[in-house]
């Protein structure tokens, strides 16, 4: 048996998720350093979860046809890195929809192809799935403390030139990282194609949960950041913040094996879900308590970490290997549009409604997620 590249595989979820970092707390901070509305910071946000509609489902079908995961990785790293660094052309609305747009394309070409990279590294071993993502929640964290205090000290003017680091870090890390390729599974691959498997019981009723638990976190990754500023928080507490929540997700991913052992894929996104109907709640209308804030944040172990490695998983025992890539991309897919949504809403809501009602409503798409996994899907075989 080879050996697992377990270091190799950790430095790129580092960096992938460090650029996530970056993005989350401070792409709308940075929109409004520059001068834009709610709306058209919805919007521009907004842009590159639309993307992720298209183009994880591209990718994932040349992946899965061609078998060449890995170059589409790198090659997607490499075009991310050229294509954000047209962002110092100008910074009108026009030309940074077309940057946020032109680098989601490629960006979100990388995230799905090497998940089924990953799990076909792990085989037999893919409980371990989450030691290994668990990195990716530590580079989430070094980003957004590091950068929160860094935006303390400098101006946000530095901002693109901290993506493109990061961005070039990924490029990097993909090229240290072994080719896999999935096995044949004897539960799925007689099942037939891709729209088959898709239509086994409960999977459709999945990817519409997953997209409206994304939908219900369009507040949170849009204004999460502005709406903590105006309550007074600084910019390196936010950061902080930001990082609590991750390290909350990280304790997860290393319990997960273990907690899979004693609850269903299902049971664990029930859950997921409402308690992130929950932690809407609060962060829309107790936010700012410093010590519910806290606690909400602490929640995103379960609204992040427990749903996103019980769906990763839940998408790998639905499909076969030949459908793995147009699996995992088409989770990226709605959880692209249901973020998309989310942003746009907020965005047009921010005003007319204000931070709680806005926070509120995604509660209620949570809580609705919930009851729909609750009522109309099975665990997968």
């Amino acid at each position: 048996m080879t050996a697992l590249p377990y270091w190799r595989l950790s430095g790129f979820y580092l960096f992938y998720f460090a650029l996530l970092g970056a993005t989350a707390p401070f792409l709308g901070l940075y929109f409004a350093h520059l001068g834009f509305s709610p709306a058209r910071i919805g919007e521009l946000v907004a842009i590159p979860m639309l993307m992720r509609c298209i183009a994880p489902n591209l990718w994932g079908w040349l992946g899965d046809y061609s078998g060449r995961r890995l170059l589409i990785v790198r090659l997607g790293a490499l075009c991310t890195l050229l294509s954000l660094s047209l962002i110092f052309v100008s910074h009108s609305y026009a030309w940074l929809a077309l940057v946020m747009a032109l680098h989601a394309f490629f960006w979100h070409a990388v995230l799905p192809q090497f998940e089924v990279i990953t799990l076909a590294h792990l085989r037999e071993q893919s409980a371990r799935y989450a030691q290994i993502r668990l990195w990716g929640s530590i580079g989430f964290i070094l980003s957004v403390v590091g950068l929160g205090k860094a935006f303390d000290l400098l101006s946000l003017d530095v901002y693109p030139w901290a993506l493109l680091i990061i961005i070039a870090g990924i490029a990097l890390s993909s090229f240290w990282v072994p080719d896999a390729q999935p096995l044949a599974s004897s539960q799925v691959a007689g099942q037939g194609g891709f729209l088959r498997q898709l239509r086994q019981p409960g999977v459709l009723a999945f990817y519409l949960c997953v997209a409206l638990m994304q939908l219900s976190h369009g507040p949170y990754y849009t204004f999460l950041s502005i709406h903590l500023e105006q309550l007074g928080y600084s910019r390196g507490l936010i950061g902080m913040l930001w990082a609590l929540g991750v390290v909350a997700e990280v304790l997860v991913f290393m319990a997960m094996a273990r907690l899979l052992q004693r609850f269903s894929l299902r049971q664990v996104l029930i859950a997921s879900f409402a308690i992130a109907a929950l932690r809407w709640v609060l962060m829309g209308f107790l936010a700012d308590h410093l010590s519910v804030l806290l606690f909400a944040q602490v929640l995103h172990a379960a609204t992040f970490g427990s749903f996103h490695a019980a769906s990763i998983a839940f998408v790998q025992r639905s499909f076969g290997p030949r459908q793995q890539g147009q699996g995992q991309a088409l989770y990226a897919s709605l959880a692209g549009i249901g973020g998309a949504f989310g942003a746009l809403y907020a965005g047009y809501s921010w005003h007319g409604l204000g931070a709680q009602w806005t926070f509120a409503l995604a509660g209620l798409a949570a809580l609705l997620a919930a009851v729909i996994m609750a009522r109309r899907t099975a665990e997968p075989t």
